[in-house]
C-alpha cells in the first residue's frame, strides 16, 4: 500500500521540520482521523533503513523489520497523544519554543507489538536501568542546544526506566500502523513508539535503535529539553501528561441563537480516568456539574457535555476537570521557561444572539 503524506487539513506551526495542529474539528470525534492528527516534529523528515536494531546490555541483541513486528502478537489500542507544549501561547510572559495554540493533541487507534515483548526477547541484563530509543531524525536543532555545541548534528533521543518499558500491563507499542493503515511518514514510518499517559516526546517517532543502558541517560532530549525549568525550584522531567478540559463545541467566538444549547468537549489526564468536568460562566459563579462519559479505553480522552440556556449577550465559558487521582486543573498555566504541561482551566466565549 502507498503511503502517502496529508497536511493539507492540518494548521501549520512550521514548515520545516513540519509542525501542525489539529483543525477544531479533529477534537470532535471518539478518535482523531490521520489526516486531522497533529504532527511533531523536530527535525526533516529521515530516511529510514527498515530495520530496529535491539542491542546494548541484552543477552540476544536483535535486528527486526516490520514483518517480524507483525510475527508478534500484535496489539491494538486508542491513545491519546499531546505535544508537551501544547497551549504555550497562552503562558505569560511567552516562554521559549514552538508558538502552540490549544489543538497539538490527538487520539488515534494505534496497532502494533508490545515494547515489552521485544524486549523479552532480547533479554535485558540484570544491570539494565534504561532503554535508551533513538529516533532516526537528525540534524542542527532549532532551538538553542542545552548540552551539546549549537552545530552539532544531534538524533532525536529519549529513554525510558527499563521496568516501565519491560512491563506488559504499560501498553507501550512498537507502532506500525495508525488508524487501521501503515504510518505515514509525518507520523514516524515505518515504526515508532506509542506510550500511553505520557507527553508525546517519549513516543520516538522513526524508531531505530532501542540499547538497554546501565547508567540514566542524559541527552539533549532528555535532560537539556524536555523538563520542566521552574523559577522557583529544581528542574522536573516532563512525563505524565497533565489532567486538561477542552471545549470543543460551541467554538471560541461563535455566534449562536439564544436558547437550548449542548457544550460538548474532551478531558484527559495522564494519571487517570476524569471524574468531574465543571462549567463556569462567569469570573466568580459556581462550578455547575456536566456530564462526562465513561471511558472508552484506558488512554484516550473522555467526552462530557453541559445542557446549557443561552441568553443573548456575550458569555465567557470556562471548563474545569478532575480525575480519579483527585488532580484538578489550575486556574493559572504553571509557568516554566520552555513552557510545557500548560493545563489551565480553559476560557472561551461566544456572542448568543
Amino acid at each position: 500500500m502507498t503511503i502517502t503524506r496529508n497536511r493539507a487539513s492540518l494548521t501549520m506551526i512550521k514548515d520545516e521540520p513540519f509542525n501542525a495542529e489539529a483543525p477544531h474539528s479533529g477534537l470532535a470525534g471518539h478518535t482523531t482521523p490521520t489526516e486531522l492528527h497533529y504532527v511533531r516534529s523536530n527535525f526533516a523528515l529521515p530516511d529510514h533503513g527498515g530495520t530496529l536494531t535491539v542491542g546494548g546490555a541484552v543477552d540476544r541483541p536483535l535486528t527486526l523489520t516490520v514483518d517480524d513486528l507483525r510475527s508478534l502478537p500484535a496489539v491494538t489500542q486508542a491513545v491519546t497523544l499531546e505535544c508537551a507544549g501544547n497551549g504555550r501561547l497562552d503562558m505569560r510572559p511567552l516562554p521559549t519554543g514552538e508558538p502552540w495554540g490549544g489543538y497539538a493533541v490527538s487520539t488515534a487507534v494505534w496497532t502494533g507489538a508490545r515494547l515489552a515483548d521485544v524486549l523479552s526477547q532480547a533479554g535485558p541484563r540484570a544491570d539494565g536501568v534504561e532503554l535508551r530509543c533513538q529516533g532516526a531524525d537528525h540534524g542542527k536543532y532549532h532551538l538553542a542546544s542545552v548540552l551539546e555545541p549549537a552545530d552539532a548534528d544531534l538524533s532525536f533521543v529519549r529513554s525510558l526506566a527499563l521496568p516501565h518499558a519491560s512491563d506488559p500491563a504499560a501498553d507501550i507499542l512498537i507502532a506500525y500502523e495508525m488508524n487501521g493503515e501503515p504510518l505515514q511518514p509525518d507520523h514516524g514510518a515505518p515504526f515508532r513508539l506509542v506510550v500511553p499517559h505520557w507527553y508525546a516526546v517519549a513516543s520516538v517517532k522513526w524508531l531505530e535503535r532501542l540499547d538497554v543502558i546501565t547508567e540514566p541517560f542524559t541527552g539533549e532530549f532528555q535532560t537539556g529539553h524536555y523538563v520542566y525549568q521552574w523559577p522557583d525550584r529544581p528542574s522536573e522531567p516532563v512525563t505524565l501528561m497533565r489532567i486538561r478540559a477542552r471545549i470543543t463545541d460551541p467554538q471560541p467566538g461563535a455566534f449562536i441563537p439564544a436558547g437550548t444549547h449542548m457544550i460538548h468537549g474532551k478531558a484527559w489526564s495522564g494519571a487517570g480516568p476524569i471524574t468531574e468536568v465543571g462549567l463556569s460562566f462567569t469570573g466568580e459563579s459556581e462550578w455547575a456539574p456536566a456530564t462526562v462519559e465513561p471511558p472508552r479505553g484506558p488512554y484516550q480522552w473522555q467526552d462530557w457535555s453541559f445542557r446549557w440556556e443561552a441568553t443573548p449577550g456575550r458569555h465567557s465559558i470556562r471548563a474545569r476537570a478532575r480525575d480519579a487521582a483527585g488532580n484538578v486543573q489550575p486556574e493559572v498555566p504553571p509557568w516554566n521557561r520552555l513552557g510545557y504541561g500548560n493545563n489551565a482551566v480553559e476560557l472561551s466565549y461566544v456572542e448568543v444572539r
